[in-house]
């Protein structure tokens, strides 16, 4: 379905809030008591959160947070949005959108639609009969939105960060990595084998007869495994500089004449003098492929790859196949998510800023939108201010950074799409249907990015998925309509508060324009590292005292673990940024802050990193997350602060107030 982004990942949408994940499988409300007596100068996380913490105790596996409640609640939002627009619609894209999730919620109507939805593509698919149909019938798939042997998307021209360009890159496997292809090792034998009978599962229920189903299977398997040998190694991809490669598309003709790309151009309606194709030798063998590998053979490939695409919006075979080797095997799930939970998936990958455009005009109170605008250009206002006291930045850098932050952009709820919402219309009949007519309508918006100059036009996250981000490659933050909520903006708390948690996201963010993920873009927007060797040396040093401070706290619930201080360094300093920016700029605006103000600054913080884990799921944080648990990014910051320590009245050395000579300080 819609492709990937190769470099926005990677390089534009830094995600401030890390523990968005859905949380499940937290049997909640158990028996066992929170540690007893803390207090704001002994460990303020547990003071301040303690009711909280013992009605959400873990039984069993799983966890819970407060950021998750709010996932949860943005998503119950959407289906109540999706509710509304299929029983009483009030425009044209409610009426897409209602009809699309009572497509979905009807599960007779999608078992009696079988493999229907599918057919004509199967039926393009059966038509090749010579090698030169094969490009055609790939081109024809990108159309809706099923990549197929390559991918192709639109992202930012890394030249010039205000547009965009077409990237060619590889793809075509349905498993997640090359070496399962080729490495020979038991564990990857296993997973191949039930790869194997998975391939073999879909190809029956799209339609290939008993007596040829081991053939094709094998073809579809042998034909992936040629492409999973041209691949470069995973981790290459992970940096967007290495994805990009610009090449004129003139002579693409004769260049992959068999692959027909300058026609798969022309049929995604691109007319680009240059697109970026960083893997060269892939597409080249690719070519080899199109004339050398028989078309039977391309024909079970390819009808394999629409069935696997579109098996989880199809009937309950289709599904259960997915699931048993999608779930089950690569993901370690238990069991499919809700019928709910799946239909709201698909339609925000295929109508996501349909959706978005519906729920800020919904979810979005002009109240929260100004006070939100207000506090993030106060917490910008406090960055500049931070710059010209840094006692680690040179000079240049310190003039470099003033630029870069005087022209940031704060975008707030939802972004200034650019979209043509005429879309076919899709009725209540075929959930599978109106998958591929959402998914076309999607893939044709995106590709209509290529070529031109709006990259500021756009997000990569959408406006009713919790987000506040620094966008790096338009030197913006980006604020989603659904993160101005509680505990991130609560309107019914004092003013102070929403410095506290919202102001300190912002903090964290802004700061990251210009700390050592920032570097790498300045203020005119050319990729370059902009920071000397003497504004790295001293990050570091700041940043490893952190590192040092945090490898001394216990990981909560894991199995005597410690935080990796050297793991999590980048973010405890954001951390620790964000709530010195947020502080400067309450106390900027009120100069005669009461102290209740100020103890509910600090509260606010405390209560957005609420937190519960089982042994199992902390064991597997602390080994990955590049984030603090949520005790120490609550804490962390505050032993820092001297502001903390007055307003608690806690007295230097204890454990929530470092003693001065030991605190680090980054803009304050």
């Amino acid at each position: 379905m819609p492709n990937a982004k190769p470099l926005t990942h990677a390089l534009v949408a830094c995600l401030a809030i890390g523990m968005f994940a859905t949380d499940a499988g937290a049997q909640r409300r158990g028996a066992a008591k929170a540690p007893d007596g803390p207090t704001a100068c002994t460990d303020f996380y547990s003071f301040v959160n303690k009711d909280w913490l013992t009605a959400n105790m873990i039984v069993g596996s799983g966890s819970v947070s407060a950021l998750g409640e709010l996932q949860a609640l943005a998503l119950q939002q959407q289906r109540e949005l999706l509710d509304a627009a299929m029983q009483s619609p009030q425009n044209n894209v409610q009426q897409l959108l209602g009809d699309f999730w009572a497509s979905g919620l009807d599960e007779a109507a999608v078992e009696a639609d079988g493999a229907q939805p599918i057919a004509p593509l199967l039926s393009r698919i059966d038509a090749i009969r010579r090698a030169r149909d094969i490009p055609p019938a790939i081109a024809a798939l990108h159309q809706v939105g099923i990549p197929v042997v390559f991918n192709f998307n639109a992202d930012v021209d890394l030249a010039d960060l205000t547009r965009h360009i077409g990237y060619f890159t590889q793809g075509g496997l349905a498993l997640p990595d090359p070496a399962y292809y080729t490495r020979d090792d038991a564990d990857t034998k296993a997973i191949l084998d039930r790869y194997r009978d998975y391939v073999r599962s879909i190809l029956a229920l799209a339609g290939v007869e008993e007596k040829s189903l081991d053939a094709e299977t094998a073809a579809v398997i042998d034909l992936e495994t040629e492409i999973a040998r041209h691949w470069r190694a995973i981790t290459l991809a992970r940096d967007p500089r290495n994805n990009y490669a610009p090449v004129p598309t003139a002579g693409f003709d004769k260049q992959y004449k068999r692959l027909q790309l300058d026609e798969f151009l022309e049929t995604n309606g691109i007319q680009a003098e240059t697109v970026s194709m960083a893997n060269p030798a892939l597409f080249a063998r690719l070519d080899e492929l199109v004339g050398s590998v028989k078309p039977a053979q391309w024909k079970s490939y390819l009808r394999f790859h629409v069935g696997n695409a579109m098996a989880p919006y199809l009937s309950r075979t289709f599904r259960e196949a997915e699931f048993e080797f999608h779930g089950r095997v690569l993901r370690g799930q238990s069991e499919p998510l809700p019928r709910q939970t799946q239909v709201l998936n698909a339609i925000n990958k295929a109508a996501g800023p349909m959706l978005g455009r519906e729920y800020v005009a919904r979810h979005l109170p002009e109240g929260a939108r100004l006070r939100a605008t207000t506090i993030a250009t106060e917490v910008r206002d406090a960055l500049l201010r931070g710059i010209d006291r840094s006692a680690w930045m040179s000079k240049p850098t310190k003039a470099e950074a003033r630029s870069k932050i005087e022209t940031l952009r704060i975008e707030i709820g939802a972004p200034q799409h650019d979209l043509d919402y005429s879309v076919q219309p899709m009725g209540r009949g075929s959930f599978g249907g109106n998958m591929l007519i959402a998914s076309t309508w999607r893939h044709r918006e995106e590709m209509r990015r290529i070529g031109r100059s709006n990259a500021d036009q756009r997000w990569d996250v959408l406006p009713q998925q919790p987000a506040l981000a620094y966008d790096i490659a338009q030197n913006r933050l980006i604020v989603s309509a659904a993160v101005l909520q509680p505990p991130v903006l609560d309107m019914t708390k004092d003013a102070a508060a929403h410095y506290g948690s919202y102001g300190a996201l912002v903090g964290h963010e802004l700061g990251r324009s210009i700390d050592i993920r920032g570097r790498v873009v300045d203020a005119a927007g050319n990729v370059r590292t902009w920071w000397n060797e003497g504004d790295e040396a001293a990050w570091t040093d700041l940043a490893n005292r952190l590192s040092g401070q945090y490898s001394g706290y216990a990981y909560p619930a894991a199995t005597a673990l410690m935080v990796n201080g050297t793991q999590t360094r980048d973010e405890n300093a954001a951390d620790l940024a964000g709530v010195e920016l947020a502080w400067d700029a309450l106390t900027t605006t009120n100069a005669e802050l009461p102290k209740e103000s100020a103890q509910a600054f600090f509260e606010a913080w405390a209560q957005l990193w609420r937190q519960q884990m089982s042994p199992d799921v902390a064991n597997r944080m602390a080994a990955s997350s590049v984030q603090a648990p949520g005790q120490w990014r609550a804490n962390g910051p505050l032993v820092n602060l001297p502001a903390f320590g007055t307003a608690f009245d806690c007295k230097a050395g204890t454990a929530m107030q470092a003693a001065e000579e030991q605190q680090v300080r980054i803009w304050r």
